[in-house]
């Protein structure tokens, strides 16, 4: 790829979108690097099955666009791209109507046949983002039209349209009808302000802050396009463990330089706040919410970023957890921290998002029900545009959790689901895990708030307590790697939490269809193996790391392979504290003779976690500590069908690696040779953890190894002394 530069001064971004629209129509993509994974799923492949060619080139053929706002300049600019990738040359474009015309897209403001009665009754209901996708008769001639009531709905059709053409389709039989469940869909950049990223497994991050804000990287338009075209519509620059020093005059004005770069995608800017700012940039001696000083320090703040950014989102905040300050320092709720930002950003429609992954080792409480003790009494108590942003789970991403209990606790609050992109416990970048599964275990889940069918879905998307606002964040695995996820795979992460925000409806099968069309081609063959390769590796990472309702099993500080035996430092942030493996057995009391988090609950959900019969044997060990001769439902003794279910793990990695090596002739060589050593190295991994984990709770169970599995090899000491000083995504605090 010619790299074109973007240059800034202090007052204004020069006009970008007729750059980029120059740079798609003059310079070819990509040519200095083979397929390397940079495109991600937006490759606008040739076609050459005759059908789908002959659809796409009437679609193309000639198209009315108004082009003069900065998003309809993108759009075609994406048409471009598309059509010189998929057919070889541009659509003709055209702002004015004609006979030849043969697809129309705008808005109804922008063109007659927009405005018919039948249009306007179908974007009645789609709101800003939402659009209409169908063939339209309009002077006794029919065009294929792309309508939304704003310019970024229709950009989000475009994409749609673009994502259908290139899935092998050769008609359009019924029209589509979009728009998005979830109001705000925001990716969380764990990024620091030194490039370092933590939890990041694919390299730095990508906002050099140095740079910015004379000099925009082309990568940010990049960004911007991928994130555009899976519907995601907020990023959170910075860190949770969060700087002061972006707050700052001369970082606002780097942040400017990048909102107003997204802001034509539709992509809002946020970033995360320090809740003692006002006393390391703002010279007051104290950061209490309740002070009148410190709460005109932050409206002053908030005026200044308005003033350079006027569609500023919001703040996310981390706060009186694992060392960040907040309000309980001065006494103060975390209420009356999230409220007095709430009041600042309100005038100007901005969000608080207040992270409920709030937890201490010196509260004695199981740690699985620390949140919902602090959150739950609070209910009703926040600022109306204050979400709370809960975890999938209690204890911390783990590669299983059962849902968080504080979805369907705050019936007056509204909740936004936050999940993680980034594999910080699922084997990092070397290691393939397709976490729609993950994600569509949390989003279906009961939780009974409101009687059967309360999911965590409806309770995040607005629908059950009837609320406007509603919120979903991603904690992003996006570097400066040249694949921008580390392994090829975690594209289809990022991709899945994107298509899942817009609809949390879509199936994980569906959405790894998609990308695997997207990404791979439309070869049958391909797609059927690839797809199953995606959707058994979930539960074979689950099964070789964390089996049966394990958790929290990870090596200490990197988080990096197995360390069931880390013991040293704070309880909560060892592995002996959750697995409790002893003589007796093995697994996490918490029914009423245990910590009693199933209390927490609603109490249809409690009776059936409680109840041996009837809890889900993958979440046995999380709710109950069980003997090691435990009799399952498949007639196994809880050491057996802990031994294969490790192995279970080992041997559906091996059925991932044969069934890739066979798609050999089919992917092109680069793409095809990183995944295939990765998925030889997590292998490797899958190895170590069942050996690792084995060896370790056979010290406890003091039964032997079932034949039916390969006996783990190794010796347990060594595995217990292994250093990993360089491993990447290291967190600093421990």
């Amino acid at each position: 790829m010619r790299n074109f530069v973007i240059y800034r001064n202090a007052k204004r971004v020069c006009v970008y979108t007729n750059l980029l629209l120059c740079f798609f129509i003059a310079v070819p993509a990509f040519n200095s690097y083979a397929d390397d994974g940079y495109k991600l799923w937006l490759r606008y492949e040739p076609i050459s099955e005759p059908a789908q060619k002959a659809f796409v080139q009437k679609v193309f053929a000639k198209i009315v666009l108004n082009n003069s706002s900065p998003t309809f300049s993108i759009i075609q600019a994406e048409l471009v791209r598309a059509g010189q990738g998929m057919l070889g040359f541009a659509p003709s474009f055209s702002q004015s109507f004609a006979e030849e015309v043969t697809s129309v897209i705008g808005t109804p403001a922008d063109f007659l046949i927009l405005r018919s009665e039948e249009i306007k009754k179908q974007l009645l209901t789609l709101g800003a983002e939402g659009y209409y996708i169908a063939y339209h008769n309009f002077q006794n001639k029919k065009y294929l039209i792309i309508a939304a009531n704003q310019p970024v709905g229709v950009l989000y059709g475009t994409f749609h349209l673009l994502r259908y053409l290139q899935s092998g389709n050769s008609s359009l039989l019924k029209p589509i009808i979009e728009f998005p469940k979830i109001k705000n869909r925001i990716l969380n950049h764990w990024d620091n302000l030194d490039r370092t990223v933590e939890r990041g497994y694919a390299g730095f991050s990508i906002w050099d802050w140095h740079k910015l804000p004379d000099y925009v990287d082309p990568r940010y338009i990049e960004y911007a396009r991928a994130n555009a075209s899976i519907g995601i519509n907020g990023t959170v620059l910075t860190n949770v463990n969060a700087n002061a020093l972006v707050l700052s005059p001369e970082y606002i004005e780097k942040v400017k330089a990048l909102a107003d770069v997204f802001r034509p995608y539709g992509l809002k800017v946020y970033l995360t706040a320090r809740f003692s700012a006002p006393i390391e940039i703002g010279a007051l001696k104290t950061a209490d919410p309740l002070v009148p000083e410190v709460r005109a320090w932050w409206k002053n703040k908030v005026d200044e970023l308005y003033r350079s950014i006027p569609d500023f989102g919001g703040f996310l905040v981390k706060a009186n957890s694992e060392g960040q300050p907040g309000p309980q320092n001065y006494n103060r709720s975390h209420a009356d921290g999230a409220n007095m930002l709430a009041e600042a950003v309100a005038p100007y429609g901005g969000i608080v998002m207040w992270r409920a992954f709030v937890y201490s080792h010196e509260v004695p409480e199981d740690r699985a029900k620390q949140a919902n003790n602090e959150f739950e009494p609070l209910d009703g108590k926040f600022q109306e545009n204050v979400f709370i942003q809960v975890k999938n789970g209690a204890i911390d991403f783990q590669p299983r959790e059962p849902f968080h209990p504080l979805f369907g606790k705050m019936p007056k609050t509204p909740l936004a689901l936050e999940l993680q992109i980034t594999q910080e416990y699922l084997g990092q970048a070397t290691n393939l895990v397709y976490l729609a599964p993950l994600f569509k275990e949390c989003l279906d889940a009961d939780t009974y708030a409101q009687g059967k069918g309360s999911t965590v879905a409806k309770i995040i998307d607005g629908s059950l307590y009837q609320r406007n606002l509603s919120a979903i964040a991603g904690v992003a695995n996006i570097g400066t790697d040249r694949n921008w996820t580390g392994h090829l795979f975690g594209q289809s992460n990022w991709y899945a939490f994107g298509r899942l925000a817009w609809n949390h409806e879509l199936s994980s099968a569906q959405i790894a269809e998609e990308w695997t069309r997207l990404t791979f081609g439309n070869s049958p063959d391909v797609i059927q193996s690839i797809r199953k390769i995606m959707l058994d590796s979930r539960e074979a990472v689950v099964n070789y790391s964390t089996p049966l309702g394990l958790h929290h099993l990870m090596g200490k500080n990197h988080h990096y392979g197995p360390g069931p035996w880390v013991s040293e430092g704070r309880p909560d942030w060892t592995s002996v504290y959750y697995h409790q493996a002893d003589s007796l057995g093995i697994g996490f009391d918490r029914t009423a003779k245990g910590s009693n988090a199933l209390s927490q609950y609603a109490p249809e959900v409690a009776r059936e976690f409680a109840n041996l019969q009837t809890c889900p044997e993958k979440y046995l060990l999380w709710f109950h500590h069980l003997p090691w001769d435990y009799k399952m439902k498949s007639g196994n003794t809880l050491w057996k069908e802990l031994c294969l279910k490790y192995e279970e793990g080992l041997r559906t990695v091996i059925q991932m690696e044969e069934a890739w090596n066979k798609l050999g002739t089919q992917i092109d060589t680069e793409r095809y040779e990183q995944v295939r050593a990765f998925l030889k190295i997590q292998e490797k991994e899958a190895k170590w953890w069942k050996n690792s984990c084995l060896l370790y709770f056979q010290q406890f169970s003091k039964q032997t190894f079932p034949t039916e599995i390969e006996k783990p090899q190794g010796d347990i000491e060594k595995y217990m002394n292994q250093k990993f000083p360089h491993a990447p995504g290291i967190k600093p605090s421990w």
